[in-house]
């Protein structure tokens, strides 16, 4: 009983059997857990701000702004831009004088990890413009990411790369060159120590041709520190240009000037070398007046050259016998010979060599319409256009409106005008048989039509060539004695009133000339010496 007792009391609870574990369910929830976590974080990174733009978009908007001078759009794109950030840019834009920059980038910026940031660089090229000298330089933009954008580390080497605190650039302009002004033998007429007359000339050719002159003044870029140059970045001299070389003979010139300390009246002077019209000198004596290219003058009996040339082209021969009386009534005008005599009846050569006016201004009446006189000084150049380079006037031969006009404007008064340039030009026609544009200056720099130049008829040439050198062999009216090969017309003229000029016209080899005293009187009495010592300082030296 006692085994049933006991074995009552000490009954336990039967044991529960623990449901069996279904293979990897807890590594299950571990692993789930994890990816959770893994999913958590990686959102986390995938939410934070990426950087916005690119370091090259940046270095572009930068240099776009630089080009444009926006300044305040510049700064903005920097990292801790200076206070004095815009007035370093500004002050290189005004001490260079610039109209402009301009900026390309040679390579899209390149990214290289430093430190803990993200540095990125652009190269370029600032090309600068501006009265300096050409410059442009490479340089780079330093660029960082802050903040999740690209900005500019900026520096003066960003301006331009050799730029540091205490270090500037500037521009530097030097004095104004000019090109210098030459005579034919390549001496310089543009300089205080030339002959009054030479400067002159020059004075005159530097208004026409001032662009080919003035050559600007040499500039140059300097780097500076502290006031003190470090090294020149950029120069330019001055253009190149040749000098402007004239046509003037000094010993020409000097021949003339020395000719006319002959008389101390106002005079001038002006020969040409025949074959090519080139000025060969320009001599005005006493005051600044271009007596020599700008005096319109009444030519007196120089120009009955022009109304024998018509006279004999219509069919007058050089011995004809002709009446020279010392005064005669003409078409109602009062003509008189500049000598006041009269030699009766003689060949029209020696009427020629005598100066009879009224014997020329009576056959011109007779024998000449007055449009034919007026072609005929038009062949010589009267009328006609011309460009020597300087300031000139042309000479005039106003169509006589009756016979009283055409009498007197044969004889070269009236209206008649000319300048010893220009009746220089109608001796040079004569000794070349062709009259051409007087010119100071290579042909090229005064383009001429070739229709400006006017052929004489080859037997009107012949009989002048004739008349001419008798002038000078036989007039009586005066002793002076010229080299051999010696051609020319003495004259006179009333100007003005009660004023005489006396004139000078010739040439010699290749060499033709004019000369104009005021007040002188007979022209072989006061211009003919002077044209006598003009040609003596040459001999020896024939212009050819």
């Amino acid at each position: 009983m006692s085994g049933m007792a006991g074995q009552g009391e000490g009954r336990t609870q039967p044991r529960q059997e623990t449901p069996p574990r279904r293979p990897g369910r807890g590594r299950t929830w571990a692993i789930a857990a994890g990816l959770v976590l893994t999913v958590a974080v990686a959102g986390v990174i995938w939410a934070q701000p990426r950087t916005r733009g690119s370091a090259d978009e940046t270095a572009r908007r930068y240099l776009n702004a630089w080009s444009a001078q926006e300044y305040t759009v510049m700064r903005e794109l920097v990292l801790d831009p200076p206070a004095d950030f815009e007035q370093v840019h500004r002050g290189v834009f005004s001490a260079l004088e610039l109209d402009a920059m301009a900026f390309r980038i040679h390579t899209p910026s390149g990214v290289f990890a430093a430190s803990t940031e993200e540095l990125g660089h652009a190269t370029f090229t600032a090309t600068l413009t501006g009265p300096g000298p050409d410059f442009a330089y490479e340089s780079r933009l330093n660029l960082v990411e802050h903040e999740h954008r690209w900005k500019v580390s900026w520096s003066p080497a960003t301006v331009h790369p050799e730029l540091k605190p205490g270090r500037t650039l500037r521009l530097v302009t030097g004095g104004p060159e000019t090109v210098p002004i030459l005579a034919a033998d390549g001496s310089r007429i543009d300089t205080p120590g030339a002959p009054r007359s030479v400067r002159q000339l020059a004075g005159s050719l530097k208004p026409r041709f001032r662009d080919w002159l003035s050559v600007g003044r040499p500039t140059r870029i300097e780097l500076v520190e502290d006031g003190r140059p470090v090294r020149t970045l950029a120069e330019n001299s001055a253009r190149q240009r040749m000098p402007l070389t004239t046509t003037l003979d000094p010993r020409v010139q000097r021949a003339g000037a020395d000719a006319l300390t002959l008389t101390g009246k106002p005079a001038a002077l002006v020969a040409l070398k025949a074959s090519t019209g080139e000025i060969l000198a320009s001599v005005n004596s006493r005051g600044g007046f271009d007596r020599a290219l700008m005096g319109r003058y009444p030519p007196g009996s120089t120009f009955t050259v022009v109304t024998a040339s018509a006279l004999l082209a219509d069919g007058l021969s050089a011995e004809q016998v002709v009446s020279c009386p010392a005064r005669r009534n003409v078409g109602g005008v009062r003509l008189r010979n500049p000598s006041s005599r009269g030699y009766g009846g003689l060949p029209f050569r020696a009427a020629f060599a005598h100066a009879c006016d009224t014997t020329v201004g009576a056959l011109a009446v007779s024998s000449l319409e007055a449009e034919r006189l007026a072609k005929v000084a038009g062949d010589f150049g009267f009328g006609a256009p011309f460009d020597p380079g300087v300031p000139a006037v042309r000479a005039d031969f106003p169509v006589p409106k009756d016979d009283a006009a055409l009498a007197s404007a044969s004889i070269g008064q009236g209206r008649v005008r000319a300048s010893p340039l220009n009746m220089a030009a109608v001796a040079a026609a004569i000794a070349h048989g062709m009259w051409q544009p007087p010119r100071l200056v290579p042909a090229e720099k005064v383009p001429t039509d070739g229709e400006a130049r006017r052929p004489l008829e080859p037997s009107v040439t012949k009989a002048l060539r004739s008349l001419l050198p008798a002038v000078v062999s036989e007039d009586p009216a005066h002793a002076v004695r010229f080299p051999p090969g010696t051609a020319g017309k003495a004259g006179s003229a009333e100007h003005g009133s009660g004023r005489r000029l006396s004139w000078f016209i010739g040439y010699r080899d290749d060499l033709a000339f004019s000369l104009v005293v005021e007040g002188g009187g007979a022209g072989s009495a006061t211009a003919a010496p002077i044209a006598a010592r003009f040609l003596k300082g040459l001999e020896g030296n024939p212009i050819d």
